[in-house]
């Protein structure tokens, strides 16, 4: 670990300390047993599983005093990496609230528009430190609206959140043709339905969309949802509970605020990421199946042994810099700059190497 924050309320540091030190002994008693809980993770992919899915369960628990249940998810959380090389930048006060984040070396003539993941409910630090990596491994320039968030805020807050950044981004003058759309969980869903939303205000379209682990049904969807709970830090219980907050107690249907429910014809291409154990897998699936049976075009890649959003281990974990990796060359793709994306491939990534292998025998530029 590069560096452990430990912070806020006595009592939430306490029970976080002591819950990191139970799951820490589960996990090796389970591992000298001969039981992983996947044989495939290491074991601080089975310490990140458990520690994060008890800090979540306890903080619903808190849920009646949402900043208390924000404050105890922060109170202790360990970084794997650290990127000096990344400049934070707030926004002025003309601006959508947010942050830029600069790497010192940019890669690709790219600017991401990039929401967080939380259920719209949390804005986490370790969110934001992703935003950090993203920024650091693409080599682009990021912007992380600081969007409103559910119970305080309910739909379309989040959407008017999202068309404010997109909006900003193109009268900074930055070409439509060089922003990408990109989020993770909830984050995957508003910058699918900010795609939806922008199309409908008449803006143009960005290059590209990523959904990382995104969340495309706000209902009951698939074995996965509440199958996964053993293998994922988030539980089928959770997406039901974030959709009510979205809600927010107005008369709107699943299908209103799913993006599995909208039409994406001529918005683009759009690629997605997923773990094969996480519980959004199978409403995944099924929105690249419903997009492609609209004659969008989509990719997934599914990491088979993999949980939701696994890219945050970043460099530590093969399975992590090779997601990463594929997003700097489906970035490169949408650019129209050399590249090893295939476009129209769905894959589940069983074999790093056979993965490998698949995208080099695309080399050059590959766009339709």
């Amino acid at each position: 670990m590069k560096k452990t924050i430990i912070q806020g309320r006595f009592s939430h540091k306490l029970r976080s300390m002591a819950i990191s030190g139970r799951v820490a002994a589960s996990v090796l008693v389970r591992r000298v047993l001969g039981r992983p809980l996947v044989a495939e993770w290491p074991i601080l992919v089975e310490y990140g599983t458990l520690y994060f899915r008890a800090q979540f369960n306890h903080a619903f628990r808190l849920s009646d005093n949402i900043a208390a249940s924000r404050a105890y998810f922060d109170s202790v959380y360990a970084l794997l990496d650290t990127y000096p090389d990344v400049e934070v930048r707030p926004t002025g006060p003309d601006e959508p609230r947010g942050h830029w984040f600069l790497p010192k070396v940019r890669c690709r003539d790219a600017t991401l528009l990039h929401f967080h993941g939380g259920g719209y409910t949390f804005y986490a630090g370790v969110s934001h430190h992703f935003v950090a990596c993203l920024a650091h491994t693409l080599g682009v320039a990021v912007f992380a609206p600081d969007y409103r968030l559910t119970p305080e805020h309910s739909h379309p807050a989040q959407l008017e959140d999202g068309l404010a950044a997109y909006r900003h981004l193109l009268e900074r003058g930055i070409d439509p043709g060089a922003i990408v759309l990109c989020g993770d969980s909830a984050g995957g869903h508003l910058a699918l339905m900010t795609l939806i939303g922008a199309h409908q205000a008449g803006l143009p379209k960005p290059a590209l969309t990523l959904g990382l682990s995104p969340w495309t049904d706000v209902g009951r969807r698939g074995e996965s949802q509440f199958g996964n709970d053993p293998y994922d830090l988030v539980q089928g219980y959770m997406t039901l509970q974030f959709a009510a907050w979205l809600k927010g107690g107005q008369p709107l249907s699943d299908a209103e605020l799913s993006p599995i429910c909208q039409d994406f014809t001529g918005l683009g291409p759009i690629y997605l990421q997923a773990g094969g154990k996480e519980i959004l897998v199978d409403m995944i699936r099924d929105f690249a199946k419903t997009v492609a049976g609209q004659g969008g075009q989509v990719r997934l890649d599914v990491w088979t042994h993999m949980n939701h959003e696994f890219h945050a281990y970043g460099d530590y974990l093969p399975e992590s810099r090779d997601a990463l990796a594929r997003l700097g060359d489906a970035i490169d793709w949408a650019l129209g700059k050399p590249n090893r994306f295939v476009a129209d491939a769905c894959t589940e990534c069983d074999c790093l190497a056979a993965c490998q292998g698949e995208m080099a025998r695309a080399t050059g530029v590959h766009r339709d």
